[in-house]
């Protein structure tokens, strides 16, 4: 945490076609070096794939799949007396929301299908599904919070 000023929220705008600010943010996540038209057609793409397969609104796949990916508890590494405890914390909104987008897009990336829009709507959907390695990522890290639940004294 910075010890000088707070910063500035800088104002998301939602996008073009489904209207979303959280989609946005997605999209802003998935692209690498700038080039946000090459994000827009994975994501779109892999929506587009969506609803071909579930025949259902994908935004609301979408959206579900966000919230079972979501962790409430995070442990985080806390130094007391010589020694390092990994104590569980509680996490913000906006902080379980950065945690589901890198989660989701990451184990997407390590997919073995041919495009990343095959793969993102892939984990997409095994997200909506409860299943699949971002789910197992938010499993472990809640039994990892829990196991450790005796150091919740030392929460900062």
């Amino acid at each position: 945490m910075s010890r000088r000023r707070r910063i500035i929220e800088r104002e998301v705008f939602p996008d073009p076609k489904y209207n979303s600010i959280v989609l946005s943010q997605f999209i802003n996540t998935v692209m690498k070096k700038g080039k946000k038209s090459i994000a827009e057609k994975v994501v779109y793409g892999a929506l587009d794939l969506i609803h071909d397969r579930t025949k259902e609104e994908p935004i609301e796949v979408f959206t579900q799949a966000l919230d079972n990916v979501k962790p409430l508890v995070k442990v985080v590494s806390r130094r007391v007396g010589g020694a390092n405890y990994q104590v569980p914390t509680e996490v913000t909104p906006k902080n379980a929301m950065a945690l589901a987008f890198r989660w989701i897009i990451g184990y997407s990336r390590k997919r073995s299908e041919k495009t990343m829009t095959e793969r993102l709507a892939a984990e997409l959907l095994a997200a909506y599904k409860k299943e699949g390695a971002s789910i197992k990522k938010r499993e472990d890290t809640h039994k990892m919070a829990e196991a450790n639940k005796a150091f919740a004294h030392f929460r900062i």
